[in-house]
């Protein structure tokens, strides 16, 4: 019997989802170079004294989109003549393609047959549309060698494919409902390392703004010194924006000790700047610290890594309060990792060669800045995930306790509050008390809508716990002031009556009279009736 996936309808159909998936891909790609040529041929067009043609517009908006993936370019129109790299990304145009990317994926997986069944399979479509873009970027690579921005092959062949490769597998995995591989233990540290990148990340930009802020007259003087008509400014100030997410991760870095190289031989963390630094004016760069020791305000940068620390622990060990201490402690440094892996790419990604000698090097150091994340997470992370875990595990204590504890027998026995001199309510032994049972069956009766304790005869205080005092000629059952959960089964049928029994009792259930405290021998007790009095009624007439 041939399988169902083998017949050529289905076969046919996969493989037209394969190819829509693969031209979705190289759309993408068109799009993201199509709106970074329009936006350099803008600024072009708007420059003054233009440089270049319409060729070097293109050369340049495809060294950009090589540049967004994170290959490096090499500069060939320097002053000495020698080729010159340039790898530092800015990171803001990375969202561009990636985005593309992404939703290129998403659909895919998204898009489903008649059945309602997916044409392809997650790895077909991250194979198809990473295909489809990486075939488009092998002929902007190829198109890049002939100008003056020409593509590094080895960056072009590792980076490249990578940000294609895991933008499509986000926009799969966000078709598939975001699932987290592995067990719950692998899901929490993935969750608590997300949750403290993003705050250290948030820390590093805080600490990039005030400092930025604070040179705020040096950033300015730098920034109106590049360009002096409104189209150079322009230009400046969205380079400058494009860069924003880099000082983030510099500012991170910063607070996490190892800080960033500005050049070879020149070190700035926070006990000080080392070295001879070689700064390029450029605005974002004037908020760099002084040369000399670092100071208390220096210092207060190590606040980022100190509350992203605390958050991702904090994180695992409220999801850890039923766990073991191991799998708590090991799920906290799992955390760690992943954290320190994602910051690792991010300085990766955001520093970099921009010249050659002693600009070959600049910005943090990505296994500095991912090792020191990890022992963060590891020396505080843990310990934290530890105190959370033991604080949401304790057992509260009561803040009322009970008054007295019912012994067996009937008995009353005083708890804490009868011994601290509150009064304690005395446990009834079973015995009938009037009025008992109001406040519960008036209750009842709100919630099931039967008759309450006020509308019987006698008000409530002919209510007690007996099955047979609850019952009287009236016609009320004693079930109909307790709840349907309470009901025996079968059910017990009780009727009490106002006239007494005419049915003589058994004489095994005749007890001889007991002779009381003064002598006077008691009435013989019989079996237990239930009996009620007759209402008061008006006098009879007599003759």
């Amino acid at each position: 019997m041939t399988h169902v996936t083998e017949h050529p309808l289905v076969q046919g159909g996969r493989s037209a989802a394969l190819a829509t998936a693969c031209v979705r891909g190289g759309v993408a790609a068109g799009l993201g170079l199509g709106g970074l040529a329009v936006l350099v041929t803008a600024a072009w067009i708007s420059s003054p004294y233009p440089d270049g043609g319409p060729g070097g517009v293109l050369h340049l908006a495809a060294g950009l989109w090589l540049l967004a993936h994170g290959v490096d370019l090499v500069r060939t129109d320097t002053l000495s003549g020698l080729p010159a790299p340039l790898g530092v990304v800015p990171m803001l145009l990375v969202a561009l393609p990636v985005w593309l990317v992404h939703r290129a994926a998403r659909d895919t997986l998204d898009a489903a047959d008649g059945d309602g069944r997916p044409r392809t399979s997650a790895s077909g479509a991250v194979a198809s549309v990473a295909g489809g873009y990486l075939l488009v970027a092998a002929v902007i690579v190829v198109y890049s060698e002939s100008g003056p921005l020409a593509a590094d092959l080895i960056t072009a062949g590792l980076w490249l494919p990578g940000v294609v490769v895991g933008a499509a597998g986000a926009g799969v995995w966000t078709a598939l409902g975001r699932p987290l591989p592995g067990g719950r233990h692998t899901a929490a540290a993935l969750r608590a390392a997300g949750l403290g990148l993003v705050t250290l990340l948030g820390g590093g930009a805080v600490a990039a703004a005030v400092s930025l802020a604070w040179h705020a007259g040096e950033a300015q003087a730098v920034f109106t010194g590049l360009a002096g008509e409104w189209s150079g400014r322009v230009a400046v100030l969205l380079l400058v924006l494009a860069l924003l997410p880099n000082t983030a991760v510099w500012g991170a870095a910063y607070g996490l000790g190892p800080g960033f190289t500005l050049g070879t031989g020149a070190l700035a963390t926070p006990f000080g700047l080392v070295g001879d630094p070689a700064v390029p004016p450029f605005p974002l760069l004037a908020a760099l610290p002084a040369e000399g020791r670092g100071t208390w305000v220096h210092w207060l940068a190590v606040a980022a890594p100190l509350a992203a620390a605390a958050v991702q622990g904090g994180r695992v060990g409220r999801a850890a309060r039923t766990w073991a201490v191991r799998d708590a402690a090991l799920t906290a440094l799992g955390a760690a990792w992943g954290c320190g892996a994602a910051v690792a790419v991010l300085a990766a990604a955001a520093g970099g060669p921009l010249g050659s000698g002693r600009l070959s090097a600049f910005g943090p150091v990505w296994w500095q800045a991912g090792a020191a994340t990890v022992l963060w997470g590891a020396c505080l992370g843990v310990p934290t995930t530890l105190a959370v875990r033991a604080w949401g595990r304790r057992v509260p204590r009561p803040k009322n306790p009970p008054a007295s504890v019912p012994a067996p027998g009937g008995a009353s026995v005083p708890g804490p509050a009868a011994a601290s001199g509150t009064p304690a309510r005395p446990v009834s032994s079973g015995a009938s008390t009037p009025g008992r049972w109001a406040g519960v069956t008036d209750r009842w009766a709100g919630v099931t809508g039967r008759k309450s304790s006020a509308d019987r005869p006698g008000g409530t205080e002919a209510v007690s716990p007996d099955l047979a005092d609850l019952a009287d000629d009236s016609g009320y059952e004693p079930y109909d002031y307790l709840p349907a959960a309470w009901e025996p089964s079968p059910p017990i049928p009780l009727r009490a009556s106002a006239r007494p029994s005419a049915v003589p009792p058994e004489p095994d259930q005749v007890r001889p009279p007991a002779p009381s405290s003064d002598g006077t021998p008691e009435r013989a007790a019989g079996p237990a009736r239930a009996t009620v009095e007759p209402e008061a009624g008006p006098p009879a007439d007599t003759p």
